[in-house]
């Protein structure tokens, strides 16, 4: 008799549309860009948006890039190759993928890349500070001194940064082999 009652009333509830799926389309508390409602999205939501979901309209009130498919009941995958950064869209226009299985290697090498590219113009900077200390001396052997030890101190400190990229890129290549590390980095087509 329990049986009975307990099949009747499974029987109802689902007659009655206890289990019919809900009309309002879910969506996940936060995207990768970090818009979570009700809050307003990001200063950088917009240029976040352009580079992980490329294909999503960029108007908050969608919601486009919070809302959950039924099918695999998963948020938007991001575009892959793709990650946003305090230093802007890694991947695509900037000549190198991230890595699909998770590789590190792209990422460092590209902030590499740009430190390096830094510490050369800040090299250059002082050579040509260092030679136009020396050309304007007038033989003031303290002027003269001065614009050598800057002259120096740059080579020295160029040939020192250039010294730690080979000794970095060797010891993540070879001896900790770091997944993507030592690859050249391939663009990806937009």
């Amino acid at each position: 008799m329990r049986r009975i009652l307990i099949l009747l009333l499974f029987f109802l509830s689902f007659g009655f549309g206890v289990f019919a799926e809900d009309p309002t389309p879910r969506t996940a508390a936060c995207d990768l860009c970090g818009y979570c409602p009700p809050n307003n999205p990001p200063q950088s939501w917009s240029s976040c948006l352009k580079c992980i979901y490329p294909n999503i309209t960029p108007d908050p009130a969608t919601k486009e890039s919070l809302k959950i498919e039924p099918t695999i009941n998963l948020p938007p995958t991001p575009y892959p190759g793709h990650q946003y950064t305090f230093l802007g869209c890694l991947g695509g226009s900037t000549g190198f993928t991230v890595g699909e299985g998770s590789s590190a290697g792209p990422v460092v090498q590209s902030i590499l890349k740009i430190v390096f590219s830094i510490v050369g113009g800040i090299a250059f900077l002082y050579l040509l500070y260092g030679s136009f200390i020396i050309a304007t001396s007038q033989s003031d052997p303290e002027r003269l001194n001065y614009g050598r030890r800057l002259i120096t101190g740059a080579i020295i400190g160029l040939v020192f940064a250039l010294s730690s990229v080979l000794i970095m890129n060797f010891i993540a290549t070879n001896v900790l082999k770091v997944p993507g590390f030592g690859e050249t980095p391939t663009p990806t087509p937009t």
